[in-house]
């Protein structure tokens, strides 16, 4: 696991954060242990951020949750959720009794019957998102270099296309050092994960994975696309 502590030096934060400031940032948080870093994170931009929350599992809900338990977790109701994935929601809510957000599109969208895959996930979670970030100036999302080849590079603060900063605490943590966390932890996991689904998203869309394939392979299979958008 991350052992490293780390107290929040006041000297990083910033009104406004330049892009090389940001970087620099980055770089020194590869030493911090998530905690750490979510404390950064919520003395820098306090109610102008959130949590970002998949609810694949509860790892980073736990973290966040242990700093500031009002921090806000925003989940987004695509409308195709698995019934494992909205219970893992009414889990954490009962566990932690979450400050939590659900957002949604509006009734009046399209659907990945009406519009196709990359069209559904712009209208039911890119453009949803973007709405919940048009009040944020900094996201926290749990997503990992060990997930997938595309992701191998992903920084731990960096600006996303909406110019919003985003903060993956347990970028750099593996399979195995996620696994520890849930075990110490008694972290809540989606029962998909151990039904061979390792990265879940809508059920029209998601499959299971074969052992030893890349853990999401599962998404959107055969198509070629790998990531829904909100994180290019």
């Amino acid at each position: 696991m991350q052992t490293t502590s780390a107290t929040v030096d006041a000297s990083l934060s910033a009104p406004r954060l330049t892009d090389v400031e940001l970087d620099a940032i980055s770089e020194r948080f590869e030493t911090w242990s998530a905690t750490d870093i979510v404390g950064w994170t919520i003395e820098t931009f306090g109610s102008r951020l959130c949590v970002a929350a998949s609810m694949a599992d509860t790892v980073l809900i736990d973290i966040a949750t242990k700093v500031d338990p009002d921090i806000e977790i925003v989940f987004l109701d695509t409308g195709f959720h698995f019934p494992e994935t909205l219970l893992t929601v009414r889990k954490a809510q009962q566990r932690y009794q979450l400050n939590l957000r659900v957002e949604r599109a509006k009734p009046t969208v399209g659907d990945l019957f009406t519009l196709g895959t990359e069209g559904c996930c712009a209208a039911r979670k890119v453009a949803v998102l973007d709405r919940v970030m048009a009040e944020k100036d900094a996201w926290l999302t749990g997503l990992r270099r060990a997930e997938t080849e595309s992701r191998a590079n992903s920084a731990i603060v960096s600006r996303d296309k909406r110019g919003v900063v985003k903060v993956c605490p347990i970028a750099n943590w593996s399979d195995d050092e996620v696994n520890a966390y849930i075990l110490e932890n008694d972290v809540i996991v989606n029962p998909l994960q151990h039904q061979g689904y390792p990265s879940i998203g809508c059920w029209p869309c998601t499959s299971k994975v074969a052992q030893g394939e890349d853990p999401r392979s599962g998404r959107w299979a055969g198509s070629g696309k790998t990531e829904c958008g909100l994180h290019l």
